[in-house]
């Protein structure tokens, strides 16, 4: 804990990083970073300005063709020796998370590992951006295609992964020979900087990898900048649909991820002691502010009355707190104030609907810091805003209803699709769940089915904008594009005239 402390003690003001140096903002406003389970502000991030934008894209774009040039083995051991510092300094990133963010110590040390996971895959950056070849295509003539790099990419992360999703977009990036401006989210910018502080360290060259701050402003002038080539954005999906025409309509490359309403079926076959657990993982853990939360119930008659009884249990046993001083604890706070109320005013609004607060999260008492406790809202019905609307707090809504056809048709009506999971011990049931479900992951009685990096964080509908998906291969096409190269080996231009 010490080591995160110090880090965030180098800087009085949360400051850029532009070509390797770290600098202050044009900007003249701040926004208050919080330690959410304390509710006490622990550093101020600038309100940067367009000036701020394009000083960091003209720093990127300087650096471009040199990086571009460098080897892609080259650029492998970089990020190599950059994978050895975070290996060392992962306990330090996850307790910075867990101070800026409110998840508890293990959470965070998984946000870092995944992140971890796409720096190895894209040390791998030799092999994977591979061309193919064939020879003798035509009389005398080879063809063969090579991937290259775009220039200047962006990538533009929300609060509730400071680590993982950020690290979804630039180790594929720069390992790819791009360069790369990073907006991180104002009110979780230290972890931002400490990853981008070991990069410099990991020896990456002046201007490759650099660090602006702002809101609004600042996300529409990275969107709309003419020296920016590609965008890579994940949030909400008012913001990413706004994101992907601004870029997209000025012949900018964006993938942009946005909300969900993940669906969970319990089956009546199902190992209920096993469902339960990973229901309320899926539903609860971050305290439900991440995307893939499964954050509606579905249960089919013959499930009732012995899950419920089970879910309630275990929701009563979760322990809620302090995520900096208790390691005990298993939900943290969210993100802040405002996030704190609005989720209130949603579960106040589903009762007024005529939900049914099995558990109702308002009640806690704790007063510092930005908490409420796991909420359980029974006799959700598809006519409730709560049904249609991403809550991203710590909410499960459960539906009744009569079958698996019924549980699959309801939730093809939702507007998002991230992921949906089914808990059974029928092939069957898992299969038809499966191939008629509206959403680019599935889990079978697997509670959150986000993939490693090796697999693409595959959203469809409201849930995704864009052709090509974060992570795996789609990320590396996503950063490159194909040339093709035609080979004619006789010199005798003359005597062959054509294919």
């Amino acid at each position: 804990m010490e080591k995160a402390t110090d880090f965030i003690g180098r800087f009085s003001h949360v400051p850029l990083l532009i070509g390797n140096q770290w600098t202050g903002s044009g900007g003249n406003d701040t926004t208050p970073v919080y330690n959410p389970s304390k509710g006490q502000v622990i550093a101020h991030t600038p309100s940067g300005i367009a000036e701020d934008v394009d000083r960091a894209v003209k720093a990127a774009n300087d650096a471009f063709p040199s990086w571009a040039a460098v080897p892609a083995p080259k650029r492998a051991d970089i990020l190599f020796h950059y994978r050895e510092l975070l290996a060392q300094h992962m306990e330090h990133i996850a307790w910075l998370i867990t101070l800026e963010n409110g998840k508890t110590i293990e959470e965070a040390r998984g946000d870092i590992r995944r992140g971890f996971e796409v720096v190895e895959f894209a040390c791998g950056i030799a092999h994977l951006t591979k061309g193919e070849n064939l020879g003798q295509l035509a009389a005398e003539i080879d063809g063969l295609t090579m991937r290259e790099p775009l220039g200047v990419c962006v990538g533009i992360s929300p609060f509730n992964f400071p680590a993982m999703v950020a690290m979804w977009m630039f180790p594929l990036a720069i390992a790819c020979g791009n360069t790369f401006v990073l907006k991180p989210s104002e009110k979780v910018p230290l972890t931002a900087l400490y990853l981008a502080d070991l990069l410099v360290q990991a020896g990456l060259p002046a201007g490759v990898f650099n660090v602006v701050h702002g809101g609004r402003e600042v996300v529409e002038a990275l969107c709309v900048h003419p020296d920016v080539a590609a965008i890579s954005f994940v949030g909400s999906s008012e913001i990413a649909l706004r994101v992907y025409q601004l870029g997209t309509s000025r012949g900018k490359r964006v993938q942009a991820g946005g909300g969900a309403k993940n669906v969970h079926v319990v089956m009546p076959d199902a190992d209920f002691d096993s469902a339960v657990r990973a229901v309320v993982g899926a539903a609860f853990g971050c305290s439900g502010q991440r995307c893939m939360a499964g954050s509606t119930l579905m249960i089919p008659n013959g499930t009732d009355a012995a899950f419920l009884q089970k879910l309630n249990a275990a929701v009563d046993q979760l322990v809620v707190g302090d995520t900096t001083g208790q390691l005990d604890v298993q939900m943290g706070p969210v993100i802040d104030g405002l996030a704190r109320d609005r989720i209130s005013d949603t579960i106040q609004h589903a009762v007024s609907q005529g939900a049914k607060a099995m558990r109702d999260g308002r009640k806690h008492q704790d007063t510092d810091g930005f908490f409420l406790r796991p909420t359980l809202l029974d006799e959700v019905s598809p006519d409730m805003e709560v049904f249609h609307r991403e809550v991203f707090g710590p909410v499960l809504s459960i539906v009744h209803t009569s079958n698996l056809d019924e549980s699959i048709r309801l939730a093809n009506t939702l507007p998002f699709g991230n992921g949906a999971t089914i808990y059974t011990s029928n092939g069957g049931a898992a299969r038809k769940f499966a191939r008629e479900m509206k959403c680019g992951m599935i889990g079978v009685n697997v509670g959150v089915p986000a993939p490693m990096a090796i697999f693409p964080f595959s959203g469809w509908n409201q849930s995704f904008y864009g052709d090509l998906h974060l992570q795996g291969t789609e990320g590396i096409l996503f950063y490159t594009r194909q040339k093709v190269l035609l080979s004619r080996w006789d010199t005798n231009y003359e005597r062959i005239n054509g294919w």
